[in-house]
């Protein structure tokens, strides 16, 4: 039995914080008093818990329980849904399950997962689909990730591996200590540092640049939006226009090329292949040579500004940031060539302070120094299926069964998926082009999905399990890129008939035969145990004290002590290319990689190069569209949890989210602060209320995701959303054929006023619910 916490602990995606009660009331969530920079995203999780939105029983979409998988999948979204047993909707998803393998194989049930449903080390939803249908043989999954898929793909073939990008980061106390110039490109803007994936002990970004400039860095922020990057004084801005980063490294190169400031020695001892970028840079092919003059009427970045800044960056000990948000957009693979290739050119890769690194503030744990161990979490077992799809393409795989795409050098095909099993995240958030996911969610015999809320996964799937909080379960945290581990104790009891995950997947696994190979025997508590006592073991091996279990579980938090060693990102490799050669083929930096252009993409060349975006080009969408829309990360919440708690609804204006943009665009528009306004292209339509800022760009608009998409007509095929959920706006269309990531980013709209009657908001309604049909739900089986 678990013993009773001192003081109970919740572990979050945005922080730990201890439980307050008050008169017997769980009144509050405190961050944990060793956090400098806690996050306020769990002032939502109390009140969540039993709002209306919550889902309380077991529900199933009516035409489907009347008539199976043969309803299709038309009024998906649109239908009453009806409450059953538990008992009856799990004997009817095993039943689908069981269908589905025997008729069309595991090929055909795609597991669809996010990752950050949870912060716990054995609630983790991704970690239990996974498991589940690996043991009932095996499912087609995807690869990559939306935040940096691009990236996930291209920088492998210039590194050999993914360092730099999710791992073995130079350290913020380095770059705080040695940097004398920081360019960062799109910013480091602390709302997405107040999260990171499986947990955080310590909010380190506003500190880490605060130190930074006490030492006298000089920060540089190239972004669209000024206030992307925290600093006081507020970092030098350069207002680059959306899209258009690739061309301003370019101008930079060119100038450190002709200019002598290029370190020739580090480009022929580490790198391959700097020749044939050269060429391109200096246009000895197309006529065209890079230089300032010609990027700054890309980026409308002066061009002597750009040279200046060369060299600056030449002169000092320099650091390029890069977002991972420059990723999602049209041949988002290049910013991160680029951006590897002009800090070759600078020579200050592996220096202390200089060079590279991706993702600083996209996330809050990259560059925290770290102790190198990994964590354990529930293990995923052998999948049987081989069939895999890029991430971002799942409306693809949905409307185009056994098409043909290209992906990283192979041709592959789509599986026919007839069943989508999703536990943990919300496609209706992070998918692009939203009208054309809807009509692709039709397509699948079957949906099944695990929530807490009534979000819009929910309202589209046919089965519906009603899912814990992370309030109402017992789990462990524990962050590669933080230094803790943490219990996170239940401190509400599951609402409704709420299960976690672990429960719902056992029931299944019962019923399907393989309880035992699913649980290896053990319940909640068992797996905590076990799980602990691996990173027990773990941590003796990498230096660290653990405490025995029951006395780990009263304390609730452990933190550990930073390493000695600061750790600097391909700092062995620059002293000794030879000893410690890069897994690539030649063992180099490659700034022309052979194997990239042996693939013969016209979209993704050998060499890092500017690709004029689509929407750039002379189309009646760039004439009719001529409003850049950046859907970047809330500050409110995680993506779109929560957003029905009171801290993302005390920050939306009329009940709709916010649309940040410039007085001088609104003014040409007849538009005003806080007037509701209708956002649109050729794609869809959403209303969203007015915040001016003159902290982005003219021509640039902001909207956040997250919003629930709430349309106005649910049966309509286009249906304009009143929410303000950009996802309607956005294109789905992949990066390129090397990554096929999403381009969200790339997106042009027309904002007006909307001068109707506003609609209301129904997106935190329960759906409506029917009587429970006088069909026998075992009818239609078989």
């Amino acid at each position: 039995m678990l013993p009773e916490p001192e003081k109970p602990t919740v572990a979050t995606h945005w922080g730990t914080y201890r439980a307050r009660w008050e008169g017997g009331r769980l009144k509050a969530l405190d961050p944990v008093a060793e956090d400098p920079d806690p996050s306020p995203i769990a002032g939502s999780m109390i009140d969540a818990l039993d709002n209306p939105s919550r889902i309380l029983r077991p529900a199933v979409r009516r035409s489907f329980l009347e008539k199976g998988h043969k309803a299709g999948g038309a009024g998906r979204g649109n239908e009453p849904f009806v409450e059953v047993s538990w008992e009856d909707a799990l004997d009817l998803a095993a039943s689908e399950l069981d269908r589905v393998r025997k008729e069309h194989g595991n090929s055909a049930i795609y597991g669809g997962s996010y990752g950050w449903a949870s912060a716990g080390r054995f609630h983790h939803a991704q970690s239990q689909i996974h498991r589940f249908l690996n043991t009932i043989g095996g499912y087609t999954r995807s690869v990559q990730n939306y935040s940096y898929a691009a990236a996930d793909t291209i920088v492998p073939h210039v590194l050999g591996d993914k360092r730099g990008l999710v791992s073995r980061h130079t350290t913020w106390d380095v770059i705080a200590r040695e940097s004398g110039l920081i360019v960062m490109f799109g910013g480091a803007p602390r709302k997405n540092a107040q999260v990171s994936s499986g947990g955080i002990a310590r909010h380190i970004v506003s500190e880490a640049i605060a130190t930074a400039q006490r030492n006298g860095a000089e920060i540089i922020s190239v972004s669209p939006i000024r206030d992307d990057t925290v600093g006081d004084p507020a970092p030098e801005w350069l207002p680059i226009r959306p899209t258009s980063d690739v061309a301003l490294m370019l101008g930079l190169a060119h100038t450190l090329a002709v200019e002598g400031l290029a370190n020739r020695t580090f480009l022929e001892r580490h790198t391959t292949g700097y020749d044939r970028f050269e060429a391109y840079l200096f246009g000895r092919q197309d006529g065209t040579p890079k230089d300032a003059d010609w990027a700054a009427s890309r980026t409308d970045i002066p061009a002597e500004t750009i040279r200046a800044l060369a060299r600056r960056m030449a002169a000092t000990r320099t650091f390029i940031m890069m977002a991972w948000s420059l990723q999602r957009a049209d041949h988002g693979e290049q910013p991160y060539f680029m951006a590897i290739t002009l800090a070759a050119m600078l020579g200050q890769i592996g220096l202390p302070g200089g060079g590279f690194g991706f993702g600083y503030a996209s996330v809050n744990g990259i560059g925290n120094n770290v102790p190198e161990m990994s964590w354990p979490s529930l293990p995923q077992g052998n999948n049987a299926v081989t069939d895999f799809i890029p991430v971002a393409r799942i409306a693809d795989m949905l409307l185009g069964p056994g098409e043909a795409y290209d992906f990283n050098g192979e041709r592959r095909r789509y599986p026919d998926i007839r069943l989508v099993y999703w536990a943990g995240g919300n496609p209706f958030h992070h998918h692009q082009d939203l009208n054309r996911l809807r009509r692709a969610w039709q397509r699948p015999d079957t949906i099944i999905v695990h929530e807490s809320w009534w979000n819009p996964l929910a309202r589209h799937a046919d089965i519906v399990f009603p899912a814990t909080t992370a309030l109402e379960r017992n789990d462990i945290a524990a962050a590669g890129r933080d230094r803790f581990i943490s219990a996170s104790h239940r401190i509400a009891e599951p609402a409704g008939e709420a299960r976690d995950d672990f429960a719902i997947f056992t029931g299944l696994a019962d019923r399907l035969g393989v309880e035992e190979a699913f649980t290896d025997g053990r319940d909640e508590e068992g797996w905590l145990r076990h799980l602990y006592g691996i990173a027990r073991q773990r941590g003796s091996e990498a230096g660290l004290d653990l405490p025995d279990f029951d006395t780990f579980w009263r304390a609730g938090l452990c933190l550990f002590p930073a390493p000695e060693k600061d750790q600097n990102l391909l700092d062995d490799f620059r002293d000794d290319p030879e000893a410690n050669p890069l897994p690539t083929p030649s063992g180099r930096i490659e700034l022309f990689s052979e194997t990239i252009d042996g693939f013969g993409y016209d979209d993704c060349p050998g060499h890092a190069a500017w690709l004029e975006p689509r929407e750039w080009l002379a189309s009646p969408a760039a004439a009719h569209f001529p409003l850049h829309l950046l859907s970047n990360q809330p500050k409110t919440r995680l993506h779109s949890q929560y957003d029905s708690g009171s801290h993302s609804r005390a920050h939306k204006v009329h009940g709709r989210e916010p649309i940040r943009m410039h007085p001088d665009d609104a003014a040409a528009r007849g538009i005003a602060d806080g007037d509701v306004v209708r956002v649109f292209n050729d794609r869809g339509v959403c209303l969203a209320a007015v915040r001016l800022s003159d902290a982005l760009r003219p021509g640039v608009v902001q909207l956040s995701t997250g919003a629930w998409y709430d349309p106005l007509d649910p049966g309509a095929p286009d249906s304009l959303d009143k929410h303000g959920n950009p996802n309607v706006l956005t294109r789905d269309e992949g990066t390129s054929r090397l990554g096929q990531g999403p381009s969200a980013q790339s997106c042009l709209v027309e904002v007006e006023r909307f001068d109707g009657e506003v609609p209301e908001i129904t997106a935190f309604d329960p759906p409506t619910f029917a009587a429970s049909p006088s069909t026998n739900v075992t009818e239609w089986e078989g």
